[in-house]
């Protein structure tokens, strides 16, 4: 199998046609389709299937192609990386809101610093998301909050947090719950029957919230970190959310209560594609974010956060 082979299939689903394929890599229709001939046998299973109206992949084409796309992905990198005495590439990593709140920042400038000439793209998106990303393949790596991923990635816990209520002045004075700003504590028990705002069922935090507690009243859902503390600071409403997610808020009047009896402590995992897949980028990216999560903890930068 040569890249050659990859390159003309990847091609050739790319353009619905093996003529246009043909026109966009300049070779001869007939040689183009000998080298796809050439490549099924090779594999032993039809990868397109012909039609008056072109080609289609196969579902044997469609998982082939992911494959054959990350192959010349790397391949191009590998390229890059022998033209240059130092590491280039690109490299694609997702955050979740709390996360990139604290994480994104430190992560991006020693990524400038350590390796210039690698190309960051960063998705901030909210964790059930940032699975569906990876699986699609539009992602290297990503911080996610669940081990309910596809066995074939790579997983590694990086750091637990502790969850907090979060409200403003109103609401503790309306429930009653200024009594418990002396000791920053607040047990798990005091959360029932008041009104929150969280994210919907789907997200891990949510999941992780109901495992420990059933009885949640959930006045709103709300998708997205910024619309939720909006409402949390203006609203008569409270949250629960790990440390991370209100260290840069400017608001003022915002009280947190550490949940005990018992806590609530939510994993940070590191999910890639499996370590032999990976690109030298991707896997300077990985390192780097174990760096910059080892060194804020290690800094009390991260409150509530614990290495694992």
């Amino acid at each position: 199998m040569e890249l050659r082979q990859l390159q003309s299939f990847v091609t050739i689903v790319e353009q619905g046609s093996i003529g246009k394929a043909a026109q966009k890599l300049d070779v001869g229709t007939s040689a183009l389709s000998q080298q796809i001939s050439k490549l099924e046998s090779e594999l032993s299973t039809r990868l397109l299937q012909r039609s008056a109206l072109g080609v289609t992949p196969t579902p044997a084409g469609l998982a082939f192609l992911k494959q054959a796309q990350l192959v010349l992905r790397h391949a191009q990198q590998a390229v890059q990386a022998a033209q240059s005495s130092r590491l280039v590439g690109y490299v694609s990593v997702g955050f979740p809101p709390s996360t990139a709140s604290i994480l994104a920042v430190p992560f991006l400038k020693i990524m400038a610093e350590r390796y210039p000439d690698i190309k960051v793209h960063l998705v901030e998106s909210l964790s059930g998301n940032l699975v569906q990303l990876i699986n699609s393949r539009q992602l290297d790596a990503a911080i996610i909050f669940s081990q309910d991923i596809d066995k074939n990635w790579s997983l590694q816990p990086l750091a637990s947090e502790s969850m907090f209520l979060i409200g403003n002045d109103a609401f503790f004075q309306h429930y009653q719950l200024e009594e418990y700003l002396t000791t920053g504590l607040l047990p798990l028990r005091a959360v029932e029957g008041l009104p929150l705002a969280l994210p919907s069922t789907n997200h891990g935090l949510r999941k992780l919230l109901e495992q420990q507690h059933h009885q949640l009243n959930v006045a709103y859902e709300i998708d997205g970190l910024s619309l939720l503390m909006n409402a949390v600071a203006n609203l008569d409403v409270a949250t629960l959310q790990p440390g991370s997610a209100f260290m840069n808020l400017s608001r003022q009047h915002l009280n947190f209560l550490k949940i005990t009896e018992p806590s609530i402590d939510r994993t940070n995992y590191l999910i890639s594609l499996s370590e032999d897949e990976l690109s030298p980028a991707s896997l300077a990216a990985k390192t780097v974010i174990r760096s910059c999560i080892n060194e804020l903890i290690q800094q009390h930068a991260w409150p509530s956060a614990k290495l694992l």
